[in-house]
């Protein structure tokens, strides 16, 4: 599994780092930082980040 953020689109609201923290966190400024290439067993708490990022911004590629 791979995730791709759009980070044109992203706006670092957040909603990805509570629904999947062991992936996506805001680094010191405030900015999305994530892991491209998570163990599998992250899969449905990534799907969740994708769903609630309210710009879309997030992807899964297999």
């Amino acid at each position: 599994m791979k995730v791709v953020v759009d980070m044109n689109k992203c706006q670092d609201h957040g909603q990805c780092v509570f629904a999947a923290p062991d992936v996506f966190r805001l680094d010191e400024a405030g900015r999305l930082a994530y892991v491209s290439d998570p163990d599998e067993s992250l899969r449905a708490d990534v799907e969740d980040a994708a769903d609630v990022c309210p710009l879309q911004a997030i992807s899964i590629e297999d």
